[in-house]
């Protein structure tokens, strides 16, 4: 029997010293590189801020792993900077996105909405921290975080491959793209206002556990934003040449950079 113990207790060191810390290191990862560009391929002749948004979650979901649904046996599990982060960035590509049914993929805002775009919005508002099971609600399998997110990208490229057949809307007018700016800048005043309620009540904390969440989703969305008005940058070129934008434009874009390159 004592030996046992022995084995017991070397099991658990191994355990907790070993695989939760190692495995943390190997999953963890804050991709907020500036110059991503989408894999070739995937940008055709559709819209660039679209084929990002879509790459984005291809390389949050398939390739850097999505953490935030971990369950409690899994290294990511014990992680909350990465999991913020990529729940920030899907909550900007969902709100890009509601804004290309409602505006931008639309004919002046009557025509009917785009399925694809619909289903996109729609899926990525999906809870991010779902896995197989969520015994809160049910005790059946329930659709993982991963799986609606990667349809909604399925989604994204649907609609810029019908875009290119013209069989899509993609509306290149100036007051399309300031609805657009103007729903992304509420969002954004949205997080300072988030940033500004837990410097007041964490202010008092010896121990603050929450201030690096709160950080790293608005992070997040910084990183997801610049990205997608980068490449709205190339759709709008005309609009943004013609009105003369073009240093406007630049300056906001350095704005979103500094934030979403903070550590």
């Amino acid at each position: 029997r004592g030996r046992w113990v022995q084995i017991a207790a070397v099991a658990v060191v191994l355990v907790f010293g070993l695989y939760y810390p190692v495995g943390m290191l190997i999953a963890h990862k804050v991709d907020d590189n500036l110059d991503y560009q989408t894999p070739a391929g995937e940008t055709v002749a559709g819209s660039r801020a679209v084929a990002m948004a879509a790459a984005l979650i291809d390389r949050e979901v398939n390739r850097n792993g999505w953490v935030a649904n971990d369950p409690f046996f899994m290294p990511g599990s014990m992680l909350d900077n990465m999991p913020n982060y990529q729940l920030g960035m899907i909550h900007a590509l969902g709100r890009f996105a509601f804004q290309m049914v409602d505006q931008i993929g639309r004919t002046r805002g009557s025509s009917q909405t785009d399925r694809d775009l619909q289903e996109a919005a729609g899926l990525l508002q999906y809870s991010g921290t779902k896995w197989i099971f969520d015994f809160s609600t049910s005790l059946l399998p329930t659709a993982k975080s991963e799986d609606q997110y990667r349809k909604a990208r399925a989604a994204l490229l649907s609609y810029n491959q019908r875009l290119t057949q013209g069989q899509a809307v993609f509306e290149r007018r100036g007051d399309n793209l300031q609805a657009t700016l103007e729903r992304i800048a509420l969002d954004i005043g949205s997080a300072s206002a988030a940033i500004d309620r837990r410097i007041t009540e964490g202010s008092s904390l010896w121990i603050d556990t929450e201030s690096d969440d709160v950080f790293y989703s608005v992070k997040g969305q910084l990183y997801a934003y610049y990205m997608v008005l980068r490449e709205l940058r190339q759709d709008y070129a005309n609009v943004i040449r013609d009105r003369e934008l073009g240093g406007t434009w630049d300056q906001m874009l350095a704005s979103f950079a500094a934030g979403a390159g903070l550590k």
